[in-house]
């Protein structure tokens, strides 16, 4: 029997490492298409994409048996729109849109569940733009559609509001011109005719902890197969890890996952992998839904390794292929695992950074540990891709152990040992490196 062709839109080498070496990865070829820069640097032209997308799958030997992506849009609408073209199987290009832009996602939660916060758009060809007049500070203030946290920011009062807003406003056509490409190839309700993608939304901010959702819906049957915590730094929005499983009371669990299989199930979405962000407040004991990815999250794949003995990438390619998607359960080597970031406070040049041969030494050295490194020797901390608007990646660092004193020890082993040396960008004044 001839190898499976499975297209990765978006693949990087990581990840790619990851699927080839997963459990049942034998009989897959995983061709990657597109470097993630290509793909979120810049405007992306949609319809250039798609072509050059078309191309490249038709010049693969023995055609395509799967199409797949684990990176937010454009690369969630591409999937769809080239399932479509092809033939393969996932989820609809409505039911993505339904997710990626943020304000006809919270339209579809409030239909199926009550865990939400406050929302409304801001109108941004307003000469002073306001807030939804239902709303006080602090909130947010966000693109409908967006990579990652870019151009979110938390807002306390009216002026910040207003700086918050301009730079929304400044940016928003990056991403939300190109988003139009999808809701241009829909059938829209009438809630979001006229709404475009270039939508700036306010929401009302949420507090405790922060859990993220993993599941998948197969032929219409929604699973949940993990839950992480989100743990920031200290006073700040900024991830310091995710860990998982998450510590959350079997309770709570059991609500969240109700949650998710009602709001998929609203929204349409089928034989696709999906993770869905939640706030849960202790003195409240109340869950608000913060946003849904309809994608897994990659980032996540070996903390779900180390623990279950799989990889969650392998939920995706079984959907892709029409097959039996169900993860292990606690078959991996360790009891829990941790994804860190860690982090500067100020921007910086990197002046000193290790090897890749002195990370192999480190991983080589404190067993159950990955590290990748975020910029590098000789770049400024914010020209990296990705960093959100309150800190800067250093290095993301993977730790496997049987309590949280093992994965934090790990994770300081590690740090110092990678042996970074920074200089301050004027006018910033010096910043320590967060731990």
């Amino acid at each position: 029997m001839s190898d499976k062709n499975i297209v990765v839109i978006g693949a990087d080498e990581a990840n790619l490492r990851v699927l080839r070496n997963m459990p049942g990865a034998d009989g897959l070829t995983f061709h990657g298409l597109f470097e993630p820069d290509e793909l979120q640097g810049g405007e992306v032209d949609m319809a250039s994409l798609v072509q050059k997308a078309i191309g490249a799958i038709d010049a693969i030997d023995g055609g395509v048996d799967a199409i797949v992506g684990y990176w937010d849009f454009p690369v969630s609408a591409l999937v769809p729109l080239l399932n479509e073209h092809y033939g393969t199987r996932g989820t609809s290009l409505e039911s993505i849109a339904k997710c990626e832009h943020k304000y006809w996602s919270r339209l579809e939660q409030r239909k199926a569940i009550d865990e939400y916060p406050g929302f409304g758009q801001v109108d941004l060809a307003a000469e002073r733009p306001q807030p939804p007049a239902d709303m006080s500070f602090p909130m947010w203030v966000k693109p409908a559609v967006a990579y990652s946290s870019e151009l979110a920011f938390g807002v306390a009062d009216e002026r910040e509001f207003q700086d918050a807003v301009a730079r929304v406003r400044e940016g928003i056509g990056r991403v939300g011109r190109p988003f139009d490409y999808v809701l241009d190839r829909l059938d829209l309700p009438p809630e979001m005719i006229g709404t475009g993608g270039q939508v700036c939304l306010a929401e009302e901010s949420l507090n405790g902890i922060q859990v993220a959702v993993e599941g998948y819906v197969h032929d219409g049957l929604v699973t949940v197969y993990g839950v992480l915590d989100s743990i920031d730094y200290p006073d700040s929005p900024s991830f310091l890890r995710h860990q998982y499983p998450s510590t959350l009371p079997e309770p709570v669990l059991v609500r969240l996952r109700d949650a998710s299989a009602r709001v998929m199930r609203q929204i349409g979405f089928d034989n696709a992998t999906f993770s869905i962000e939640y706030f849960y407040d202790p003195q409240a004991d109340a869950i608000n839904l913060l946003e849904i990815n309809p994608r897994h999250s990659q980032s996540h794949a070996l903390l779900f390794q180390y623990v279950d003995g799989m990889p969650n990438h392998h939920c995706m390619v079984r959907l892709a292929l029409g097959e039996d998607p169900a993860l292990p359960y606690r078959e991996g080597r360790y009891r829990m695992a941790a994804k860190w970031y860690y982090r500067w406070f100020a921007d910086a040049e990197v002046r000193a950074a290790p090897s890749q041969a002195d990370i192999e030494h480190i991983e080589r050295e404190v067993p159950g540990v990955s590290i990748s490194l975020v910029p590098t020797r000789g770049e400024n901390l914010s020209d990296a891709r990705e960093q959100d608007n309150y800190s800067y990646e250093v290095a993301h660092i993977v730790t496997g152990g049987d309590s949280e004193e093992e994965l934090r020890q790990k994770y300081d082993r590690c740090v110092a040992a990678l042996n970074h040396r920074f200089e301050v960008t004027p006018p910033e004044g010096p910043a320590e490196p967060g731990r």
